[in-house]
């Protein structure tokens, strides 16, 4: 897979359960983990991501493309982009997510992107 020109490293360490369940997209097909950052790329980017989730100092791979955009904080929503979690790493980060987040998933709480 290729990268796009310039794209580097998106690293996202998640420092708490709260952070964790903002940033997980669940409606997603396979799951998605939103990035926020005001270096927003375009939908359809690959991109290589490294994911940390809290308490947790595994440093998890993640190639995948952009699914998701908010292009400028708009309320609680800040801007960044999200990406699908998808292959065996997106499997491995999803059910550590899921894992982590437990009855947190049926929360009715605004996250980042809804």
């Amino acid at each position: 897979m290729g990268l796009p020109r310039g794209a580097g490293i998106q690293t996202l360490q998640l420092k708490d359960k709260g952070q964790l369940y903002a940033s997980y997209m669940p409606f997603i097909k396979g799951g998605g983990i939103f990035f926020p950052t005001n270096k927003v790329p375009k939908l359809g980017d690959e991109l290589f991501a490294v994911i940390i989730l809290p308490d947790d100092a595994e440093r998890m791979p993640l190639t995948s493309k952009v699914v998701w955009v908010n292009h400028r904080t708009q309320g609680h929503r800040p801007a960044g982009f999200a990406l699908a979690l998808v292959g065996t790493e997106g499997d491995a980060i999803r059910r550590k997510v899921e894992a982590q987040l437990g009855g947190a998933l049926q929360s009715d709480k605004p996250t980042f992107t809804l």
